[in-house]
């Protein structure tokens, strides 16, 4: 069983994306993958510095690492900031993306897959913002998935208590997305051993 890890570029408690991401680890889960959400909230980090890292690496950078380390792939919902992403999730990337001793270079990040939703209140749902976190994920040696989900007009988007979207079109193009995650991840998981 492949094991993904969920979060989202957010860490506003009433976040959509978080809500995002509840929902396609479900369908995760369903296709046959062993999911782990968590809050990136939980996971305070400074601004990437090279000198607070010489100094002392916080230990929640660590944390994260090795929960990638630990996982096959990434889900990842990503929040648009002006038509980019978000700085909580490019800091996330960059202190998980440090050498560290013992440690191949990526290795939190090399040969791994990533799947990338987004929700937005805004009609293109975050979908500009993608293309970065495609391109910097890419450029770190992941595998990402080229079937994307971008919910517009998230504030009406979820229905059934968030155990659905209300657009019948992107609920199936999610579940679409988290099975080719989940058959991608564990054709290269199969490769890797």
């Amino acid at each position: 069983m492949v094991r993904i890890l969920a979060m989202a570029g957010s860490a506003r408690r009433e976040s959509f994306n978080k809500r995002l991401a509840q929902l396609a680890a479900v369908r995760a889960r369903t296709a046959g993958a062993d999911v782990t959400v968590i809050d990136l909230a939980d996971y305070r980090l400074p601004l990437f510095d090279q000198d607070v890292e010489a100094d002392e690496p916080p230990q929640n950078a660590d944390m994260l690492r090795n929960l990638m380390l630990e996982h096959d792939g990434l889900l990842l919902a990503c929040p648009e900031y002006n038509s980019s992403i978000t700085p909580l999730l490019k800091n996330v990337i960059d202190w998980a993306s440090r050498p560290v001793e013992g440690v191949a270079p990526l290795a939190a990040f090399k040969g791994k897959t990533a799947a990338l939703v987004s929700a937005s209140p805004g009609a293109l749902g975050g979908l500009r913002g993608l293309g970065t976190v495609c391109s910097i994920l890419s450029s770190i040696g992941v595998h990402v998935l080229p079937t994307q989900v971008a919910v517009g007009s998230a504030h009406s988007a979820f229905a059934d208590g968030d155990r659905a979207l209300n657009d019948p079109r992107l609920d199936k193009n999610l579940t679409r997305a988290m099975n080719e995650m989940v058959e991608m991840t564990a054709k290269l998981a199969t490769r890797r051993e």
